[in-house]
């Protein structure tokens, strides 16, 4: 079975080593060439276009930016429906569950049935296999290529129709946002009261209330170690889009309203390039304490 991936960024990349370390024949994709290039040493065949992806494949992962670049490849010049194939598209995306039903349902025009198929973990867990799926869309597709799913992933949520996979990752990424800005402004208080944020850290996880985050990510943040596993800039744009989702949905929620502003304020500043942990530097320049 000949799978194609489409996006070959942090995650994509750590998605194709994977499936090809598992043995998996992968075709990639990526806009940047470069980048595709780079896992050719792993076996994998670079393509030029998604439509080519698509001739050669019967499953496609998307791991793209944002809703557009998946209509993007999905619809645009050289796109995957203009190789007027019947096949599956799982995208990994991190979208709205309204473009998500969108693109699913013009994608049955061309007997494309679409999956959406998000993951928690970084590219760490992808490359050993150990990321969370959340899965939605037509069940008898994803049972036929579970398999591939199980390849990536520590454990797989089924949730239902089209959009239900990308509302549940929204609720997780919005989750990780909020741990991040709490840890920072703990690690902001306790330092402007000249105490140790090691200390900090030490008791924080001795409690109910620890993280995967403080345990993990917290002594890294104390050092200013903000090596990018997920970009603030792309927090950013999961945070639009979950208050973009919030008001299609009628509902108000202030305080991932007030996040997407603190890391718009971030972004501006210069810290987009830094993992989402780096809020910490930003609310220290604010605070005057770098």
């Amino acid at each position: 079975m000949q799978i194609g991936l489409i996006g070959t960024g942090l995650m994509g990349g750590a998605i194709a080593r994977r499936l090809l370390a598992e043995g998996y024949d992968l075709t990639v994709y990526n806009r940047t060439r470069e980048k595709a290039e780079k896992l050719k040493i792993f076996n994998a065949k670079v393509a030029d276009t998604p439509k080519q992806v698509a001739e050669e494949c019967e499953l496609i992962l998307t791991v793209l930016k944002d809703a557009n670049a998946v209509k993007n490849v999905c619809f645009g010049k050289d796109g995957i429906i203009s190789a007027n194939k019947k096949l599956v598209l799982a995208d990994v995306s991190t979208i709205s569950p309204i473009h998500s039903r969108e693109i699913a349902n013009e994608l049955k025009k061309y007997n494309i049935i679409m999956l959406d198929t998000p993951v928690m973990g970084g590219p760490p867990l992808a490359e050993k296999g150990e990321l969370v799926v959340m899965a939605a869309g037509n069940k008898e597709a994803f049972d036929r290529y579970e398999d591939v799913f199980r390849a990536i992933s520590k454990k797989i949520f089924y949730l239902g129709d089209n959009g239900s996979a990308a509302s549940m990752k929204l609720a997780m990424n919005l989750q990780i946002a909020m741990l991040a800005l709490a840890l920072s402004e703990g690690i902001t208080l306790v330092k402007g009261a000249n105490l140790d944020p090691e200390k900090f850290l030490e008791i924080l996880n001795s409690t109910y209330f620890k993280t995967g985050m403080s345990e993990r990510k917290g002594p890294k943040m104390i050092k200013h170690n903000f090596e990018k596993t997920f970009a603030l800039s792309m927090m950013l744009k999961d945070l639009h889009t979950i208050n973009f989702t919030a008001k299609e949905f009628n509902l108000a929620l202030p305080m991932s309203s007030l996040a997407e502003e603190l890391y718009r304020m971030a972004t501006n500043l210069g810290y987009d390039d830094l993992d989402y942990t780096g809020i910490l530097a930003f609310i220290e320049k604010v605070n005057s304490q770098d």
